[in-house]
């Protein structure tokens, strides 16, 4: 089954026209790259995917299952799709093991035990076990971004979306995260990840994907995006962020 099938995606915010037409399809396994300039619609495209914005026509299926205004369609996907924000949004007055133990309790009704042995896990996965008893505010931005990696997984996704997840970070911290988030990948995590870092794009990408002015202008393997964009616009954002 497709992890993931966009067809005629439109989004506006009142007369503009953030996402034009679009059409994705992500594989089970498939690391995506969604890379281009600012306000080209790549933070909307993956905020649709789980309806933290809604769009106004068009269709997303997530591993069968049709995104609309159904409550019950919504839960599903979104117990399946976990999502990492650029800004952590972590909670303050919670120890870093509470911050991943509530969301299974409240959204699964989990058993605490159960769900605190489920975060010391992903911690460990994360490579952040001692952080545990820690509050955010105790942590550097790296750990913070993977402590909420952390509390994504703990649902268990099929599906991980990076929202620019280390955009907020400073230069030494946003190595860490990055080296989090190729080890999900060489797990096997179907992964959509929004960011500038063209390295990771290279290392980890089945595929990169530009976006423009609310539209997919290109998508290729990483050693055809890089070695040879076929538009005009891909290789003058190519020029201006790769040195």
């Amino acid at each position: 089954m497709t992890a993931i099938s966009v067809s005629g995606l439109n989004k506006w915010y009142g007369s503009y026209h953030a996402l034009r037409d679009i059409d994705l399809t992500v594989e089970p396994g498939e690391r995506i790259v969604v890379c281009g300039p600012s306000g080209s619609g790549k933070s909307t495209l993956i905020r649709c995917l789980n309806r933290l914005e809604d769009h106004q026509s068009g269709s997303i299926v997530v591993n069968g299952t049709p995104l609309t205004d159904d409550l019950k369609n919504l839960s599903a996907v979104r117990r399946e799709v976990g999502m990492v924000f650029q800004h952590f949004n972590l909670f303050p007055h919670l120890t870093v093991l509470e911050n991943c133990a509530l969301p299974q309790i409240l959204a699964r009704g989990t058993r605490r035990a159960e769900a605190e042995a489920r975060a010391r896990r992903y911690l460990e996965r994360v490579r952040i076990p001692e952080q545990s008893a820690k509050f955010p505010g105790q942590l550097s931005g790296g750990q913070q971004q993977r402590v909420a990696i952390a509390r994504a997984l703990c649902m268990e996704p099929k599906v991980m979306l990076f929202d620019e997840p280390t955009s907020a970070l400073d230069p030494e911290m946003i190595k860490e995260v990055l080296e989090t988030m190729i080890a999900l990948a060489d797990d096997g995590m179907t992964m959509i990840v929004v960011t500038h870092e063209m390295g990771f794009a290279r290392r980890v990408a089945d595929r990169v994907i530009f976006m423009d002015a609310g539209q997919i202008v290109e998508q290729a393997p990483p050693e055809d995006f890089f070695g040879n964009p076929h538009h005009a616009r891909t290789r003058e954002f190519l020029e201006q962020i790769v040195h």
